[in-house]
């Protein structure tokens, strides 16, 4: 069988085989991992929109954010050619926000806009070279498993260390004893993240003698860092609220600033009495702050986004012939469920999950089309939904 591709005096066809190949080639270049930029680096407007696709609010983050990620590919794709030339180095990026805020999402989302390869790590995991736990360079092999073995779009990729916050030294006095998995992952992670020709395990595990090695430049990896912080306001607050003591001083209630406007005032000295080393913080000269998410949010979250749960579990249900509705008394008691929680955005699976559970048990076994109904009263009061049968229109 074959169609005609373009009609006119001289027709030409193409057979059926054809056009399917024709169509795989064309997916398989739309998912291909981009090894080098030239002038398709979307702007930071279009990386805005496409971030404002999947992630509900933080237009501050997401900004600040888009604005990076376009410098640092732009600084690529336009190497500087002559020695005496301006070199323009890599901004990595530090994440701060409560848990839940989507910081990992941020990143992932921008990996998958910019068709580059991406690795997700958790910095817990990490220890200094020699000690149990993974070696940093373990980082830089996820990532070459991420882009199929393809070293060149490695090196153009994007790394999400999550929990670095949880590799703060414990005290900011020098310890007596080898800090590994704290701030001697800091000191192991300072060449990577700044620029260097990493010896890379192709197998992951310990380094040995005689082993071949990949070779991998970081120079233009972007490194996104994120953690929670767990206190750092204090050390911020303490910094910049006064406390006027002694007879005669004025008495003022304490500053009541919110955790945003308290990062948006973040020195690097706080992230240094944190437990970060200054070495460290100089390697992430852009840090963005995230914003706790409030009911409206996650409402928001929930209903909207391309893969919202709510769309999600509809796509669902719909396969089993099932049309699936939450009233807005449900949204609204699932997002109070989730501050009450305080998981932020990554609870809202969980609590619509065990929702779901008993439906989606009985829900096959039933004949017929049925509209299923969840309530306020089903995720407040565990009470069944309502189900009725649905009559399709002839």
């Amino acid at each position: 069988m074959a169609r005609r591709l373009i009609a006119g005096p001289n027709d030409i066809f193409i057979c059926d085989e054809c056009v399917e190949v024709c169509r795989k080639i064309l997916l398989e270049e739309e998912n291909e991992l981009s090894a080098q930029f030239t002038g398709d680096i979307p702007t930071p407007r279009e990386i805005k929109s496409y971030l404002d696709l999947f992630i509900i609010g933080q237009d501050n983050a997401k900004k600040a954010l888009s604005v990076a990620v376009y410098n640092h590919y732009k600084r690529i794709a336009n190497p500087a050619r002559d020695p005496e030339d301006v070199e323009i180095e890599k901004s990595n990026v530090l994440l701060i926000g409560p848990t839940g805020t989507g910081k990992t999402l941020l990143a992932k989302t921008l990996a998958k806009k910019l068709k580059v390869p991406f690795a997700l790590v958790d910095a817990t995991t990490l220890t200094e070279a020699g000690y149990v736990g993974e070696d940093v360079e373990n980082i830089l092999l996820k990532l070459i498993q991420n882009a199929g073995g393809n070293i060149a779009a490695a090196e153009r990729g994007i790394v999400y260390i999550d929990e670095i916050d949880k590799i703060a030294r414990k005290g900011e006095n020098v310890s007596i004893t080898r800090d590994v998995s704290g701030e001697g992952v800091q000191q192991a992670l300072l060449k990577i993240i700044e620029g260097t020709i990493a010896s890379v395990p192709p197998q992951g595990g310990r380094k040995h003698p005689n082993q071949e090695m990949l070779r991998i430049d970081t120079t233009d990896i972007l490194f996104i860092c994120g953690g929670a912080f767990v206190g750092l306001d204090k050390f911020i607050e303490r910094r910049v609220v006064q406390h006027p003591m002694g007879f005669g001083a004025e008495v003022r209630e304490k500053n009541t600033k919110n955790l945003k406007e308290l990062y948006d005032a973040l020195h690097p000295d706080d992230l240094i009495h944190f437990g970060m080393i200054p070495e460290f913080i100089g390697r992430l000269p852009i840090t963005v702050s995230l914003e706790e998410l409030k009911r409206d949010d996650l409402k928001r979250i929930i209903t909207e986004p391309r893969n919202a749960i709510v769309k999600q579990y509809q796509a669902s249900m719909a396969i089993d012939d099932v049309k699936l509705e939450f009233t807005e008394g449900a949204i609204n008691a699932i997002a109070d469920t989730a501050i009450k929680q305080k998981t932020g955005a990554r609870g809202l699976r969980a609590i619509v999950e065990k929702l779901m559970t008993d439906i989606m048990f009985d829900i096959p076994s039933m004949e017929g089309s049925k509209r299923v109904i969840i309530t306020q009263d089903v995720v407040e009061k565990a009470e069944a939904p309502e189900i009725h049968p649905l009559q399709k229109s002839a």
